[in-house]
This record gives C-alpha cells, structure tokens and sequence, in this order.
C-alpha cells in the first residue's frame, strides 16, 4: 500500500509494517549504513512528525484581586522531555516486567520520544535466540505512546555458539532495530546515536575488556563530523552511546578525540551511556554533561538507590537555556546530579563497614556450640550513622541474644556489641550458620539514605568432624547453590595450576559456572551453553581454553583445567579438548573458591551449574600434559594438593577436606550432599 499518509514494507521474516510519510513535517534520519528501506524497525521507531509552533506570547496573570505579590508567568519557549532508558540485559526472566513497568510509566509522563543506552536483549547467543529475544522486547517497546530510538550494546551484537558470522549480530540489529549509528532532528535540537561495539580496526574482534577494540573506525568518525557540523544552528545537541568510553581504563582514550570533536561543535549539551548497570552523574566536562545510567530491567547485585544501583527512568526537560535531569523509580524522584563520585565513595565506605563477628568459634562432631561474638558496629562517615541489625537462621534451634538491635554510632566511631550464641546439636543436614542482615541510615547531602549492608553470615571451623560413611556427591540446582572455600585455607602461589573435578550436569544453558574464583582476576572452569572453558587471569586479561565439543547431560565426566606457565589446556575425560598460549602473573583476588558457582562482583556465588559435582582438587602443579591421559576414578591428595573436596556424606554444613590443610567448604543456598549419587 502507498498513499499520502503511509506505506507498508515487509521484513525478511514477512512481517508487515506501517511507516508514516508525512513530508515536509517529519524528522530525517541522519547515517551511512545503507538505504532506510533496510531498516525497517530503525524508521518504524524513528519518524515522528512535528507540527510548525505559532509565534510565542506573553501570558499575562488574570485576577480579580489586588496583586499584593507579583507571579512570574511561564517560560513561552520550545520545552518538551524526552526519557532515557537504560540497559535490560543480565538479570532474571522478571527483568522485562520491569521494562512493562516502566513503559506504563513513561506513557503516563508522556515524553515526546524515548532514548536508550543500548543492551537491549540479552543475546551472546546465535540468531534463533536472539530473534526471540529481539521479538519480545520490541512487542514490549510497541506499547509505548511515543516514538523511542534504539543504541546498539555488545548484548545486542556479539555472538556466541557456532556459525559466527563476520559481523557477528550487525546485520541482525540493522534488520530489527534500525542503524547502527544515525542522528535525527526535534524541536531545534539534533539526537546523535553512536556504536562503541565496532571492533578492533585491524581483527574485526568486538570485546570492551581491551582498549585496542575500543575505538572509533575513521567511517563512524567522518559521519559524526559530519552530522556536528550540520547542526551548527540546532539549540541543543544530544549524544547516546552504550559504553562510557570517557571513563578510560579499560576502554583506552580514543574519547579524548571524540570529545574534542563534541566541545569544538559549540553546542553538545549531554552525553548519555549505559553497560555498567549503575547511576553515576560523571559531572560537566568543557559544557558538556555526562551522564551514565543504571538499568530497566537489567541485572543489579541488589536494589539500592544510594549505590545507584536501581531500576529507572531518566526524564529530560529541554529548554533554550538548558536542561533538567530527574531520575524516576518506583515511588521515588532523585536528582542524578547527587550521584557524585564522593556519594558513591560515602556509600562505599558504608557498605565496608557492615557488621562483622570477629570471632570463629569452634564446631565439634556434636554440632554444640556455646560461644559469645563481639560484632563491631563503626561509622566511616562525617555525620551520626544508624545500624540495624537483625539475625536471620534456617535453623531454629540456634539460641541468640539479642536478636535484633538499633545502634546509632557518632561520626568516626565504632563499639563492639557482644552476641550470645548456642546451638544444642546434633551436626545434622539441617544444621546452618545464622547470619546477620543490617542496613544503615546515613546522612549524604540534603537527605537521609537507607544503605543495605552486604549479608555476614557467622563463621565456625569443624574440629574433629570427620566423614559419617563411604560417599555421595554434591547437588546443586543452579544460581547460588554452591559450596564456598575461605580464600584463605588455599593460598596458591603465582605459577602453575590444575583445577579439576568429576561432573554430572543436567543443566549448563546460557553461561555457567562449574567452579571459579573468577572476577577479572584469578581462575574458572565455566561453559557456554553446555561447551567447557578454563580461564587464568595473565597480566590484566583472561586467557581462555576453550572446546566446541559440549559436555554430555546426565552423565559422569572427569573436567581439568591446567596452567603450566605458558600453556593454558583444558581436558575432558582425559582428553585435550583446548589449548592456547598464556604466561605473566596471574591477578588475584580474596574471594572464595566457589564449587557449582561463580562469584559475583561481592564474592557471593551466582551463575551456577545444575547437577552433581565430585571429587574437587585444586593443586599448586600442572597435573597433566600431552593429547590424553587417565583421569583417576579417585582423586588423592599429594603434596601439591591445596583442597581436595570428595563430597562424602554430610556433616552439617561442611564439606570436608582430604588434605591435612583443612581446608573444608560450606555449603551455600540449596547446594546439598545427596549420598544416593555416587559415581560407583
């Protein structure tokens, strides 16, 4: 169909849609990629018609009653608002209800357009999964009352699994979402969307871990130089882009140049990013303000709005003078202005502080305990702080006093608030560690914050516990279940390793954990939709063994990872499945071993396998070399053995250690011994 008011087009998947064409009142799309007949979505979410604004007029205030107090009448200027979403990608399923949330929201707000900073879906996948999950987003975005602009992110263009095409996902997000980098006009002021995903100039490889692939191809460059000096008579200029490449680091300083560009354009107001899941105003730089947003819908460690660690929607009043920025979550309106770096250092601190027993109390074959905790309460800030502090158990039959309390502590200082614990026994599978759960309320500018401290769950070490019969193995069901290794009891030295196990998987979908101490430092074993890889952190960056071959469901097989100094190899069932090259010192970190898991920015365990796990060693050798070799049905500790967990039946909440390093594991979430699976 054609018409003055619209045309249909196809997509290549015979899906129909209307695109209105009501020339000349209608906003251009400004790129290089290609004809805008090749993105269809791209001009679906893109064209929005504007009508001409009749001259402005002084209002005046009408009364009946004597002006004893002057009212200032409204600004008769161009304002509208446009909102900004940010990422949706890496938390639950339930993470899009939030972005249906904030949908609902928005079109009650009623902005003239919706911006994004990118992720969109969750993608690393191949293109049956990424469709779907493109198609569930877009039915999503379809219900907004506005027209909404989407920023590319590496969820929405890396791809992971077989038959990687050259541009990886590109042509995929150009079909469905429109281009890659475009700019378009509104109301006197022009919106620039850039692509930080292009890839290392000379490899094609996309990663924003290495700044050799963050950088700005000389296309992408000229085009933006172009669209700035095109809109040297705009009021404003807005620029959208998915990484915060002006942060540096690990995403190098190629923004120096991109940013010289926007300061000598005379006219850029604000730049706007996504990826690191968390609200920080990164303050005004040469008259331009930067701004990075946290999530809708995306993975969050935990809802805490002090850390910016929230679900919002940002709102944008545009006025010739300037601009206002608030942020909106649920029940809430923060200025983002106060997410300083000093704020966030405030928080930080806070949250270090959480209330911590001092004392590792003994735990006998009995399970008994009777002992009393100091728990220090301090106050990192200048301002008098609040603790909370609640304990919360599994297990009723721990005694403990007091079991809750309020502490207000003056700036600077500290106090040590003595808790009585008891547990009558016996050390049976019901048998957990209680732990606290505190929040503080801290004072950080004009208000009050609630800051959820991190969990600290109470600590004891089994003296002579031993093993109640032959064996079993650990079961797990996925997420946080995992046994946990105090980093402490496994003190590996720089060098060689060999991290190994006896696995049963029943589920490895999506990216999961079988054992690390991962988080861009130390080591894992961990696969990608069922494919086994073993990563060592060398010299500031992972090197990764990795295999093609997906391990088997339901059945027993033995893992290795091994690191030799200049050579990472990954085996299975005694089988060389991987190699590459690696050598420098390995970054470490004071995070636990997790077995079944992987740890979170926080250490606590996340991402984990579903299955059974048996007969964990970590060794401080490179236990095997060559094409092949005979996994032991049994493993055995030797000298070179850190930890050796064999998953025997269960005593409480242990996992105990076959060495003489007592270096047992606790047993985490619904991570549990089932003595019926056995490898005989």
């Amino acid at each position: 169909m054609d018409s003055l008011t619209g045309r249909t087009i196809a997509n290549s998947m015979g899906e129909w849609y209307m695109i209105l064409t009501v020339p000349p009142q209608r906003d251009e799309i400004c790129h290089n990629r290609g004809m805008l007949e090749t993105s269809t979505i791209g001009l679906v979410l893109a064209l929005t018609v504007v009508s001409p604004e009749a001259p402005a007029t002084a209002n005046e205030i009408l009364t009946s009653r004597e002006r004893l107090l002057p009212l200032t009448t409204p600004l008769e200027d161009d304002a509208f608002l446009f909102a900004v979403y940010g990422d949706r990608t890496g938390g639950p399923a339930e993470g899009i209800d939030v972005l249906k949330q904030a949908v609902r929201d928005t079109n009650l707000i009623d902005p003239d357009l919706v911006m994004t900073v990118g992720d969109l879906v969750q993608g690393y996948n191949t293109r049956p999964e990424w469709i779907s999950q493109m198609t569930e987003y877009r039915n999503v975005m379809a219900n907004l009352e506005c027209p909404w602009f989407p920023v590319a992110g590496n969820h929405d263009v890396y791809w992971r699994g077989p038959g990687r095409p050259a541009d990886e996902h590109e042509s995929d997000y150009e079909a469905f979402f429109g281009p890659l980098w475009y700019a378009f006009d509104h109301k006197g002021c022009r919106f620039i969307v850039l692509y930080t995903d292009e890839g290392h100039p000379e490899t094609g490889v996309k990663t924003f871990s290495k700044p050799e692939a963050q950088r700005m191809s000389a296309a992408q460059r000229s085009w933006l130089q172009s669209v700035l000096d095109t809109a040297a008579d705009k009021r404003h200029v807005f620029v959208f882009c998915h990484h915060p490449r002006w942060r540096e680091g690990r995403y190098g300083d190629d923004w120096r140049s991109v940013h010289r560009m926007l300061k000598e354009a005379g006219n850029v107001t604000a730049v706007f990013g996504g990826h690191v899941h968390r609200m920080l105003h990164d303050g005004v730089i040469d008259g331009i303000e930067y701004q990075t947003l946290a999530t809708v819908g995306g993975r969050l460690p935990e809802i805490n709005i002090a850390e910016g660690h929230l679900h919002h929607v940002n709102l944008v009043m545009v006025r010739d003078a300037g601009i206002a920025i608030a942020a909106i979550p649920v029940g809430d309106v923060i200025d983002p202005r106060g997410m300083t770096a000093a704020h966030m250092a405030m928080v930080d601190r806070v949250t270090a502080a959480s209330p911590r027993g001092s004392l590792q109390f003994e735990v006998g074959p009995s399970g008994r305990v009777e002992a009393e905790v100091p728990v220090r309460l301090t106050n990192p800030t200048t301002a008098p702080l609040t603790w909370t502090l609640e304990v919360e158990t599994d297990d009723p039959r721990w005694g403990i006093r007091p079991d809750h309390l309020h502490e207000t502590i003056a700036a600077g200082e500290e106090v040590i608030i003595p808790f009585r614990i008891t547990h009558e026994g016996p050390l049976d599978a019901a048998w957990r560690f209680p732990r606290f759960a505190s929040s503080a309320l801290m004072q950080s500018g004009d208000r009050q914050w609630t800051v959820t401290a991190r969990p600290h769950a109470l600590s004891g070490r089994p003296v002579g516990v031993t093993a109640a019969g032959p064996g079993g193995s650990l079961r797990l069901t996925g997420g946080s279940d995992a046994v946990l290794v105090d980093d402490a009891r496994i003190p590996l030295p720089d060098g060689p390793l060999t991290l190994e196990a006896w696995i049963r998987p029943s589920d490895l979908s999506g990216r999961r954990a079988l054992m690390a101490k991962t988080e861009s430092s130390e080591y894992g074993i961990f696969a990608s939709d069922w494919r086994p890889e073993f990563h060592v952190w060398l010299d500031g960056g992972y090197r990764t063994a990795s295999s093609e071959t997906p391990l088997e469901p339901d059945v027993w097989q033995h893992v290795a990872g091994v690191y030799d100094g200049s050579e990472l190899r990954l085996y299975v069932d005694g089988l060389l499945v991987g190699s590459v090259e690696g050598s420098g010192a390995r970054g470490t970190n004071d995070f636990p071993l997790i077995v079944g898991g992987d740890p979170n920015e926080r250490g606590g365990p996340q991402s984990g396998m579903a299955g059974h796990l048996d007969d964990l060693r970590l060794s401080s050798v490179a236990r095997y070399a060559g094409a092949s070799f005979t996994p032991d049905h049994a493993l055995v500790a030797d000298e070179e053995t850190l930890v050796l967990l064999p998953f025997g039946s269960a005593r409480g909440p242990f996992a105990l250690d076959a060495t003489s390093n007592n270096a047992y594991g606790t047993l985490h979430g619904r991570a549990a011994i089932d003595e019926t699976a056995t490898r005989d």
